[in-house]
């Protein structure tokens, strides 16, 4: 007996709100999708009883509101990276969104990555170091988009540390226990507050260290992770697709070809799976929301702990 469409609610017209609605058509669900800048949380509450789940692809300062009136309508959400940028915000979300938590995601798409997943389930006891970085630039990003108008020129949610904080979810599920030690950073006198290159080092608690690295600033997109070990190395560059491990052996090749926006809908389906409370895939670490806190406090905390070393003078519009 097949069942009836989904009803979502996408709240943001931006690149991946429209991306998520695109993605969720395609997966057979009645999509009512409304732009932030033109509506408030009225607007949303108003709309909650129609819809079974909703995706919040919002500015980060605005996270909160809307989480919260999804959590008292008893709607699951699915949330773009990343959740908050201080620990006193995810604290508050953590517990306005308990009734939810277990059947929404939060959405670190990276984890779905077939490369990332061959890391992720990988024996790595042997890591003693690590390295990831990314970075692009950022005024090449997209057609008819200016940084100096989008969300990632605000001194609050904005910046490259919370804009590509993908690596640093990548790196706490593949070293777990990691904790900031510092966070280097350049800014730009025209923005204020704006992080446009960040390394933040970081530390376990079994005492691998290492460090993330992301930038505005690269002529190319780079996005590599590379992990020491005693027994073997990882060296993943996600950009080319060439992915190495090398061992006493020597190096050995590994395929794993993925069409960007295949990791956005497996992500999506895993949440509708959750909305119907049906059994989700196999992924090594499901990012429910929940599950997905942790992670959420690590970018916090690398975020408060910036320290900006410099500027840059790229211009940027």
């Amino acid at each position: 007996m097949s069942q009836s469409p989904l009803r979502v609610l996408v709240v943001g017209t931006g690149s991946i709100g429209t991306r998520h609605a695109e993605n969720l058509r395609a997966l057979n669900v009645q999509v009512d999708q409304i732009g932030w800048r033109q509506s408030s949380v009225e607007d949303v509450a108003s709309r909650l009883d129609a819809v079974d789940a909703a995706v919040i692809a919002t500015a980060t300062d605005v996270r909160l509101p809307l989480i919260e009136v999804c959590a008292a309508a008893n709607i699951p959400v699915y949330v773009e990276k990343p959740l908050a940028f201080s620990l006193a915000q995810i604290a508050t979300i953590s517990d306005v969104a308990a009734p939810i938590a277990s059947r929404s995601m939060l959405g670190y798409m990276m984890r779905y990555h077939p490369a990332f997943r061959i890391l992720a389930g990988a024996d790595l006891l042997d890591v003693f170091s690590f390295g990831l970085s990314i970075g692009s630039d950022v005024t090449q990003w997209r057609a008819n988009w200016r940084f100096s108008q989008s969300y990632a020129a605000r001194p609050d949610g904005g910046g490259v540390l919370l804009d590509l904080c993908h690596e640093i979810d990548m790196a706490l599920c593949l070293v777990p226990d990691l904790a900031v030690q510092a966070v280097d950073s350049l800014g730009h006198v025209d923005f204020p507050g704006v992080d446009m290159a960040s390394r933040i080092r970081l530390i376990s608690a079994k005492g691998v260290a290492g460090a993330v690295a992301m930038d505005y600033l690269t002529p190319q997109l780079h996005r590599r992770t590379i992990l020491h070990g005693s027994a073997r190395m990882h060296d993943f560059d996600f950009a080319a697709q060439r992915y190495t491990v090398t061992n006493s052996a020597g190096p050995r090749q590994i395929d794993a070809p993925i069409a960007r926006n295949a990791m956005f809908v497996d992500a999506m389906r895993d949440f509708l799976a959750l909305v119907r409370g049906h059994a989700v895939s196999d992924v090594e670490h499901l990012p429910r929301l929940d599950l997905c806190l942790p992670s959420a406090r690590l970018v916090a905390r690398a975020w408060a702990a910036r320290t900006f070393v410099g500027t840059i003078n790229k211009e940027l519009t």
